[in-house]
């Protein structure tokens, strides 16, 4: 989970910051230097890094849109996969949870899921919502509208709505994976078909919008073009060794959630920092102020799962 920091790290961390405070007064000067995708603001990269000290009366509580599974009661889906919630639908204002990781607006939930040795689901039909599979760890079968895919670390499975399936642990270790719930639009025309895409196969992504988050060395896994319903980019991100990622922040209708597969992090969220440990994410608050980064203070790379709807979506 996220702790507090050493000294040491601390240290290092502000000096970070305030070097990249500098860069980029001098890279981006007083104008407004917006990033659009699909033609619509989603965040900006102008320095406006808040110089008032934190105000815990006012300024959002960083810690409510941090969870972990591995502090979340199981329950089972889906007959017999057992999961574990990271973070989930908000009850009302996200921007102020009634509860720890009640902070998702757009998404109905993240979760990490396992189904045991040699088990299978129950055949499920989703409605209202697709399912986003992202297998860690074990192999298995998937099974849906007549057709089958092996499925194992690095394999995605976008499973559509009003499409029967069921999933089939073949090996004897668990298999492990990280789950999204996406809600789609009623005019929405989901996939005849369940998408399989391998990590392991696919490149990194030519940068894009994105040349100006300065680490991030990433994979397109999933977009609208896809058969996305709401969410516009699922996808996973490395930092290589002693990197850290452009500071920036986004709008009101975004919903951006950063989870750690691998490795050990700084998330910088707000004027807070905390240490990212494999198994917890955090959403970005989306006030148009809060801005957010991870930084990599370790020797090796790190690898973190992303989800995103901007603001140019059409929820």
């Amino acid at each position: 989970m996220f702790h507090k920091l050493t000294m040491l790290s601390l240290v290092i961390v502000f000096a970070i910051s305030a070097v990249s405070f500098i860069f980029l007064s001098d890279v981006f000067g007083d104008d407004e230097d917006v990033i659009k995708v699909s033609g619509t603001v989603a965040f900006t990269s102008k320095n406006e890094l808040d110089f008032r000290p934190l105000d815990t009366e006012n300024d959002p509580d960083i810690d409510m849109f941090i969870g972990s599974w591995k502090h979340s009661i199981p329950f089972n889906i889906h007959g017999s996969i057992t999961e574990r919630a990271i973070l989930s639908k908000c009850a009302g204002d996200p921007l102020k949870p009634e509860r720890k990781g009640a902070v998702l607006k757009y998404t109905n939930g993240l979760s990490h899921a396992t189904l045991d040795p040699h088990a299978s689901t129950t055949p499920s039909t989703l409605k209202g919502e697709q399912e986003i599979f992202y297998i860690t760890s074990g192999k298995g079968v998937v099974k849906a509208g007549g057709k089958m895919a092996e499925i194992r670390n690095g394999i995605f499975v976008l499973m559509p709505a009003e499409l029967e399936f069921t999933i089939t642990n073949t090996g004897d270790e668990p298999l492990i994976m990280y789950l999204v719930r996406e809600p789609v639009p009623e005019s929405f025309r989901p996939n005849r078909d369940m998408l399989i895409k391998d990590e392991c196969a696919m490149p990194y992504r030519d940068q894009g919008y994105l040349q100006g988050h300065w680490a991030h060395n990433g994979k397109n896994i999933f977009r609208v073009e896809d058969g996305l319903g709401t969410l516009e980019a699922v996808g996973v991100i490395t930092f290589n060794a002693m990197t850290i990622g452009h500071p920036h922040k986004y709008f009101a209708g975004s919903e951006e959630v950063w989870t750690a597969l691998k490795g050990t992090s700084i998330a910088w969220i707000g004027k807070q920092i905390r240490v990212q440990t494999p198994g917890t994410a955090y959403m970005v608050p989306p006030d148009g102020e809060i801005m957010h980064t991870n930084i990599n203070l370790t020797n090796k790379p790190i690898k973190m799962f992303y989800f995103l709807k901007s603001t140019s979506s059409n929820n």
